[in-house]
């Protein structure tokens, strides 16, 4: 088994080359709106959503490891600066690592030109209905990005397994395919 965790600020492109990244894997992916997207019409963005869709991540994840699918690919969003998500992080590799699995780290990196940009893209607009009021979700992207570093800072991340890509002006085909030929999925 497989675990891809592919990370970066909002609008990188996480989830857009996660679904290439499907498409020529036998990996399935599992976006981090998928759950929020589930939850945000009974509780909004409140401290309950959160907690909810820490659970269902923590036990769909549990899921997958048990079963016999190739794998998953998991997009995530992660301060570095907050305690908490690296706690998030390593729980959801331990999911996996604990079965044996092998676990990737893809960090995606852009302009904030490029993901303001991004932001509007009618892919992302599709499968993300909480950042169709594009005025607010450009001013939650810049406010986050003031409010956390959403990108490592070189040698923070010890993974064996690991790589970072600038896919500014890269198709995400190419970057899945990047992906894939480096970790040979």
């Amino acid at each position: 088994m497989k675990f891809v965790l592919i990370f970066g600020p909002q609008a990188v492109g996480k989830m857009t080359v996660g679904h290439e990244l499907e498409k020529i894997t036998a990996l399935k992916l599992f976006h981090n709106h998928m759950t929020i997207e589930l939850l945000h019409p009974y509780f909004g963005f409140s401290a309950e959503t959160w907690r909810l869709v820490d659970l269902f991540r923590v036990e769909i994840l549990e899921a997958v490891s048990k079963s016999d699918l190739d794998g998953m690919i998991f997009t995530y969003v992660w301060a570095f600066d907050l305690q908490s998500d690296w706690d998030f992080v390593h729980k959801i590799c331990m999911i996996f690592e604990s079965k044996g699995a092998d676990v990737y780290f893809v960090e995606l990196e852009a302009s904030l030109e490029e993901r303001v940009m991004r932001n509007t893209t009618p892919h992302r607009l599709e499968h993300k209905p909480t950042k169709r009021n594009v005025e607010h979700s450009e001013q939650d992207l810049r406010a986050s990005m003031e409010k956390y570093r959403l990108n490592s800072i070189e040698g923070e991340i010890k993974q064996e397994n690991y790589v970072r890509i600038n896919n500014e002006g890269l198709s995400p085909q190419d970057v899945a395919s990047m992906i894939k030929e480096k970790f040979h999925l």
